[in-house]
């Protein structure tokens, strides 16, 4: 676990870490939002600890604020505020921040929450709303988003249940709500079910979420489960979709490839697209889906293979953007990330930036920190700022080492428990906002 801070220089293409005294404990799967007031904010609540000998493990319920300017933490104790959790979603709405769901797991039990409560900013007090109507069941990694029109949007997620002893079932959620405050009634607010048109995403959880220029909200990745009695294997996506609240539809994104390589289809002539092995992601041709496989060997031996599947450009949907596509550029090859969950997002200059992120190959777990960027409004095709070096690969190993534990348990604002079953798709993403940290 960790707790340190980093700055993405645009303009620089380099990363900075930044060291400022006194933050927040380590953890993961916490929530954070950004705001312009007082010179730019990032609020962060909750999250989980696990020490690395497996042995400590507990959730937040602590909030934190960085004041950019000053580079300075603040600890904010307000009381009446979530319970401990993680896998949470939280987002900000005129002047509150408004937290949904998340769950809370030790060795005994679990517990997955679909409440609501906002923080005011002015006041800085909690407040657990209770909405009218029929709201989304209890879940974590979901989707929540702000629209234009002033609504909060929740869409899937995950949790899981008990059907017998010592055998839990997981559902992969894929039902779609609005949060909205009723009219003439301060503090009111009203849980409305949404069934959108267009191209839906699959069933999924720990997708990553950002939201465009012209207000539509952008959803990345994610993972869908396939659980047995004895086992659990996810298939995780790298596809990229749009949601219009004005519109009340979704879009599947078709990046229109390399504009260099249009010019010359224009001119009638064809090019080979560079060969799949040399290529980090691999593309797909026009004539149909591409799979792609790649092997990263680590510094212990072990071969971990990633497969990625390529569809063609086509007819499943369109990129919101003010350009038509045309049938002469809507082919080429594509590079862009791989499959995974929980990667961050981040919109600046009308460009989406994508780091990190995870998956899983057999009984390993692999964690990335490539970062790519696309330039929404032309959606050619993705840029690899930093690319994955299987070489810097940290398989971290069970340790006796007290330190990180010592660390966790002095913390306030944890909930201890003993142990952990969370899996990929429970955890959650850690950034909103235009901003790259």
């Amino acid at each position: 676990m960790y707790n340190d801070l980093y700055t993405y220089n645009i303009r620089k293409d380099a990363w900075t870490r930044v060291d400022i005294p006194n933050p927040p404990p380590r953890r993961c799967a916490h929530q954070a939002v950004v705001l312009p007031q007082g010179g730019g904010q990032l609020w962060a609540f909750g999250g989980e600890f696990a020490s690395p000998d497996g042995e400590r493990f507990f959730h937040y319920k602590d909030l934190w604020v960085l004041h950019l300017a000053a580079k300075t933490w603040e600890q904010v104790r307000a009381s009446g505020g979530p319970s401990g959790r993680s896998g949470h979603r939280m987002v900000a709405w005129k002047r509150q921040l408004v937290l949904f769901g998340g769950f809370h797991e030790s060795t005994r039990d679990y517990i997955y929450y679909n409440d609501v409560y906002s923080f005011n900013l002015d006041t800085f007090t909690w407040s657990r709303l209770s909405p009218s109507g029929a709201g989304p069941t209890p879940r974590s990694g979901c989707q929540m988003s702000v629209t234009p029109q002033g609504s909060i949007v929740v869409y899937g997620g995950y949790s899981k249940q008990r059907v017998k002893k010592d055998v839990d079932r997981g559902t992969q959620h894929s039902d779609m709500f609005l949060l909205q405050p009723e009219d003439g009634r301060e503090g009111k607010w009203v849980w409305t079910r949404i069934n959108p048109a267009g191209a839906k995403p699959t069933p999924r959880s720990g997708f990553a979420v950002a939201v465009t220029p012209n207000h539509q909200t952008l959803l990345f990745g994610g993972v869908c489960d396939r659980e047995e009695e004895e086992s659990l294997e996810g298939d995780f996506l790298n596809d990229l979709h749009f949601y219009d609240a004005a519109k009340n539809r979704w879009f599947a994104a078709q990046l229109k490839g390399p504009k260099s390589e249009k010019r010359k289809r224009r001119r009638g002539k064809t090019t080979e697209p560079e060969s799949a092995d040399k290529q980090e992601c691999g593309g797909a041709g026009a004539q149909g889906p591409l799979e792609v496989v790649r092997e990263v060997v680590t510094e212990d031996g072990t071969v971990v293979t990633i497969r990625q599947t390529l569809a063609a450009p086509g007819s499943a949907g369109r990129p919101p953007s003010d350009e038509e596509d045309s049938p002469d550029n809507a082919s080429g090859p594509v590079v862009g990330p791989s499959p995974r969950s929980n990667a961050m997002l981040a919109v600046k200059h009308g460009r989406l930036y994508l780091y990190g992120g995870m998956f899983e190959a057999g009984d390993r777990q692999v964690t990335l920190g490539d970062l790519y960027c696309l330039d929404l409004h032309k959606m050619q095709e993705w840029t690899a700022l930093v690319e994955m070096d299987p070489g810097a690969q940290e398989w971290l190993e069970d340790t006796d080492s007290e330190e990180d534990s010592s660390e966790g348990e002095s913390a306030e604002g944890g909930d201890e428990d003993e142990d952990s079953g969370e899996s990929g798709a429970e955890a959650g993403g850690a950034l909103s906002g235009d901003t790259c940290l």
